[in-house]
Parts: C-alpha cells; sequence; structure tokens
C-alpha cells in the first residue's frame, strides 16, 4: 500500500509536469513554422524556466523579463516583473521548481534513463554545500549585476545569463532551427558553446539529479529564499517523528527533511511526504497537526 501510494504520487506530479509543459508551449504554429508567438500573453510571464524564444511558448520567462528591465537604457524597474517574482515566491516558493517548470522536468526526465549497473548515480557532489551557492552568484552577477552595468553605447546592457548559459534558452533555439532552416546559417561560435553547456546539462542530468536546478538556475534561487516563509509550507509533527531518515532517503536532493523542512533547496517534490510510515510531515498552506497514521512500516516505503 504504501508503495503505491508512493507511485500515484509520482504519476500526479509527472502529470502535473506534462501538463503545465504543454500549456505553456501551446502555439503548435510555431513548431510548423519556426517563428515565435508574439501575440499578447508573451506580456506574462510563467512561473517556471521557459524561454522566450521557445516556438511554442505562449508566455515570456521571468528571468529573460527582468534581464530585459534591467538592461533598458534607463533602467527602469518593471514592479510587474518584480511582483511576479515576489507574488510567486511569496506564495509557493520552489513548488513552482517541482510541479510548474518545463525545464526542470526536462531533467527529471533524464534522471529517469537507465544507466549500466556498475556506474553509480550520485546524491551529492564533494562540497554540495558550497557549490549550491553559485546559483546566487549566477543571480547576482549575470542577471542583476551586468545587464546593468555593462552597457553598449546607446546605454543598453545585455541578457548574460540568456546569452551566455542558459541551457533551456539553447534547447529552445535548437526546436527554432529544427522548423526554420534559414536560421541555421547564423548559427555561430556562441550557440556552439551553449550547445556544449546543454549537453553537460544533459549528461549530469542522468547521473546526479536536476544539477541546473541545483548548482546554476537564478530562478530557484530566487524562489528558494522564500521557501522558509511562503504560505505553502512543510511542517514535521514532532510528537509522530522518529527522525528515522526515510524522508532524506527517498530525497533526491538528499535533504534532511525531518531537520530543514522548508530549505530553500527543496523543490517541493513532495516524495518524503507520501514516503513517511507517520505522517510526520504536513504541507499546505495552512498546516494543521493531525493525529498520525503509523499503521505503515517503514520497511513497506521505497528505498
Amino acid at each position: 500500500m504504501a508503495r503505491n501510494r508512493f507511485r500515484q504520487h509520482d504519476r500526479r506530479r509527472t502529470l502535473v509536469q506534462f501538463l503545465t509543459a504543454i500549456i505553456s508551449n501551446a502555439y503548435i504554429v510555431g513548431f510548423l513554422e519556426g517563428r515565435i508567438y508574439q501575440g499578447d500573453a508573451k506580456a506574462f510571464c510563467v512561473p517556471g524556466l521557459n524561454c522566450y524564444a521557445c516556438p511554442g511558448a505562449l508566455g515570456s520567462c521571468p528571468i529573460g523579463s527582468l534581464q530585459a528591465v534591467l538592461g533598458s537604457r534607463d533602467k527602469s524597474f518593471s514592479f510587474y516583473v518584480g511582483g511576479f517574482l515576489v507574488a510567486v515566491g511569496a506564495t509557493m516558493g520552489r513548488f513552482a521548481c517541482g510541479w510548474l517548470c518545463p525545464f526542470g522536468w526536462f531533467q527529471d526526465l533524464l534522471h529517469r534513463i537507465p544507466i549500466p549497473k556498475r556506474w553509480n548515480r550520485l546524491r551529492r557532489l564533494p562540497g554540495e554545500k558550497y557549490l549550491s551557492l553559485t546559483r546566487y552568484a549566477v543571480l547576482v552577477v549575470l542577471v542583476i549585476l551586468l545587464p546593468l552595468y555593462v552597457v553598449d553605447i546607446i546605454g543598453q546592457g545585455s541578457p548574460w545569463f540568456c546569452t551566455w548559459v542558459c541551457p533551456s534558452g539553447t534547447l529552445s533555439g535548437l526546436l527554432l532551427l529544427a522548423g526554420n532552416p534559414g536560421l541555421r546559417s547564423v548559427a555561430g561560435w556562441l550557440f556552439a558553446w551553449k550547445n556544449l553547456i546543454l549537453a553537460i546539462t544533459v549528461l549530469s542530468s542522468i547521473i546526479i539529479y536536476r544539477p541546473f536546478c541545483r548548482y546554476v538556475c537564478p530562478l530557484g534561487a530566487i524562489y528558494g529564499l522564500f521557501n522558509p516563509v511562503s504560505l505553502y509550507r512543510f511542517e514535521i509533527v514532532e510528537k509522530a517523528c522518529t527522525s528515522c531518515g526515510i524522508c532524506q532517503q527517498v530525497c533526491k536532493l538528499d535533504i534532511p527533511v525531518f531537520q530543514k523542512p522548508n530549505s530553500s533547496a527543496c523543490i517541493r517534490c513532495g516524495d518524503c511526504i507520501a514516503a513517511c510510515p507517520h505522517t510526520a510531515i504536513l504541507h499546505g498552506f495552512k498546516t494543521k497537526v493531525t493525529t498520525p497514521d503509523v499503521s505503515q512500516s517503514a520497511s513497506d516505503y521505497p528505498s
């Protein structure tokens, strides 16, 4: 029964991720004709990392929009973009990463690819504590400072993160090139560089769970700041929790949920909730301690 609950949770989350990706990229004509949708919906952001340049994208990426605003000649601040990021973060934190981000789902699918038995998947890299801070460096340097202060002759800044790093944008570019052969002749060395980053992301995602989300993503860095204070939070029922460690065992990010239920690294996937044998992890917008169900044995849960 416990394993079935875990599988049902996984299927439910996968379905939500699939539907989010489809809805966010529902402009079918763009895929067929190799062109970008430029209608009114592009004025609005989506909660996850979904590139503006994807031929199917109906909305805009909040990180791309933030860089565009900061890099504008008048250095204006968009209350819409800033307000959107704060609203999503304050409401759900990194739940958006775990359930509503198409590129996060792309990494999830890659991590499901079988690997040879002699290989081992990595739960974490050496120096994980410090590597996880790089996403904040990316946010501050590439998303904020460089677009603000490194400008051209007319005072216009560039979207440094999108231009030099973002693998989601590269994947979108490949889809655009597939539908528009005329664009292939203008793809130069920069596109080759970004394809290298995409290739590294793809290969590493097979071995380690969501490496881009862990170490690079500036959007996750923003949402993660809100995890401890967002309306949607996790709560440990101390009287029910036995510190058995099953929550950390099933967590693909290796977070000790029983100690840090609202860690900034947590993407709110909910695996720990489905696996807890004592119903000791509560979640929601208004948590309420309930009598735990200890009828399931810890050995019934997936390792």
